[in-house]
């Protein structure tokens, strides 16, 4: 069944849709989606290597777009929201001590979050309910997300065959590695923000 799907994405990574689908999947990845792009990155570039730069650039600006959708969920969604909860529990002063640190390290934290496989929409969303400069999220987020993306499309373009090769001989154990960090990556998220 897993050798299926990966054939049919395979197939699928090459059609005039593709694009289009690693856009709105980037975009929303960005802000409320928990799959990373990468899944649709690594046969994309895969199937059609000379297009590595374009999926890569693709990739970027939708995520980029789609992490300004999570700054404002963050923004707009805080007054109606989080602030009457935080208010009732007197927890006001310890959310604007919380906010001024975020916002004196929110450019590396950005960073960080854009390049690693931390959850990118939990920062975007954060930078939104901080207040964080949209100038220094935006560019915070377009180096750190050009830079995963971009090194991800150019490996995959310099080694493409023998990482093809790698993948396609061990695909049910890189599957369950894969979903392994992934839910992994949720499990620590879940005891950093407690």
């Amino acid at each position: 069944m897993l050798r299926r799907l990966y054939d049919r994405t395979m197939a699928q990574a090459v059609t005039p849709h593709a694009m289009w689908t690693l856009a709105i999947v980037s975009f929303i990845e960005s802000s409320i989606f928990p799959i990373p792009p990468d899944v649709l990155i690594i046969p994309m570039v895969l199937a059609a290597r000379e297009r590595a730069w374009r999926i890569a650039a693709v990739c970027t600006v939708s995520s980029v777009i789609g992490g300004f959708a999570g700054y404002a969920i963050g923004l707009f969604l805080f007054d109606q929201v989080a602030r009457p909860i935080l208010a009732f529990y007197g927890y006001m002063a310890k959310f604007e001590t919380f906010q001024a640190l975020y916002n004196d390290w929110g450019a590396w934290i950005v960073f960080g979050a854009g390049v690693t496989p931390f959850p990118y929409k939990v920062i975007t969303i954060a930078s939104g309910l901080t207040g964080l400069n949209p100038v220094i999220f935006g560019i915070a987020s377009v180096l750190s997300r050009g830079l995963r993306f971009f090194l991800v499309a150019g490996l995959l373009w310099k080694f493409g065959a023998p990482i093809r090769a790698f993948i396609e001989a061990h695909l049910g154990k890189l599957a369950t590695l894969f979903f392994i960090l992934l839910i992994g990556g949720f499990v620590a998220l879940k005891y950093l923000a407690k």
